[in-house]
């Protein structure tokens, strides 16, 4: 196996180009660990650690281009007040150690239906930015992921996203926060844990509407669209949270996952956490746009 390591992002984008098979690594906490459980080794190992612009941020007004090697503990510490649901979802990523290496980049790569920046990226409405020596192209957020499907002669479903072969992540646009954001997820532990379901809210009380994001409880990360237009219309956002409105809105983004039973957990129990997670996190926004 080849190991490349480019110091600009042209060199990147030829690298990938002359070798389509080559998987790129920054972090390594989803490439590394897939090689230590002996799943197929690639061609080559196309390290972008080199590259000096993939590790900054910038923001554009309503907008922060988030470069692909940006690790969660920067997001974290930099961007936790105009971002405040990646931000969330960033502290529970793994170890210290691994919010340090790990980027929303690479999860985005490895397009995981656990992925915990996935939910908030969906709820936000974001998009990437990716690239190849063919030129460039934006993918809406929502567009990015695609069902997973069996390997010939495997068992086990691969992960899939719209990137061509010889293309590379090179950013996330973000929309920065216009009102309350959360994010919550179910695992076994609180610590270094892959969520046996997850799910983010975003508020927009000046348009009066919500973004939400499911992850690890469908196919692929999901929109409950259903509870999206249901918050749009009935609740009234002047006013005090009301009971029933919770109640459905769980209910709702519930029926707008399709899990599977797996070792993590059963179909029944994510479609019922993730109705007291969109409670919840419901109730924390709503109390905090109250208080605004």
């Amino acid at each position: 196996m080849q190991f490349l390591r480019p110091a600009t992002w042209a060199g990147a984008l030829a690298a990938k180009a002359e070798r389509p098979g080559a998987r790129p690594i920054a972090g390594g906490t989803d490439v590394m660990v897939e090689m230590n459980f002996g799943r197929p080794r690639p061609e080559a190992l196309l390290d972008l650690t080199a590259i000096p612009e993939l590790s900054t941020w910038d923001r554009d007004g309503a907008t922060v281009r988030l470069s692909a090697g940006v690790p969660y503990t920067r997001i974290i510490d930099e961007l936790g007040d105009v971002l405040p649901g990646l931000a969330i979802a960033s502290r529970t990523v793994g170890s210290p150690q691994i919010r340090n290496r790990g980027t929303v980049g690479g999860n985005l790569g490895s397009a995981s239906p656990a992925g915990d920046a996935h939910p908030p990226l969906l709820a936000t409405g974001a998009s990437v930015e990716v690239e190849s020596v063919r030129g460039a192209r934006t993918i809406p957020i929502g567009e990015f992921f695609v069902a997973p499907r069996h390997p010939s002669g495997g068992t086990a479903p691969r992960r899939r996203s719209t990137l061509e072969p010889d293309e590379l992540i090179r950013a996330v646009r973000v929309p920065v926060a216009a009102g309350p954001q959360q994010f919550a997820k179910i695992g076994t532990r609180n610590a270094m844990v892959i969520a046996v379901c997850s799910f983010a809210l975003a508020l927009n009380p000046g348009e009066r509407r919500a973004g939400t994001g499911i992850g690890s409880a469908a196919p692929t990360p999901v929109r409950a669209r259903e509870a999206e237009d249901f918050l749009t219309s009935e609740p009234d956002w002047d006013g005090p949270l009301d009971e029933e409105v919770a109640r459905r809105f769980g209910e709702l983004v519930a029926a707008a996952a399709s899990p599977i039973d797996d070792v993590r957990g059963t179909a029944a129990y994510r479609r019922h956490a993730l109705s007291v997670l969109a409670r919840r996190t419901l109730t924390w926004t709503w109390k905090e746009l109250l208080c605004a």
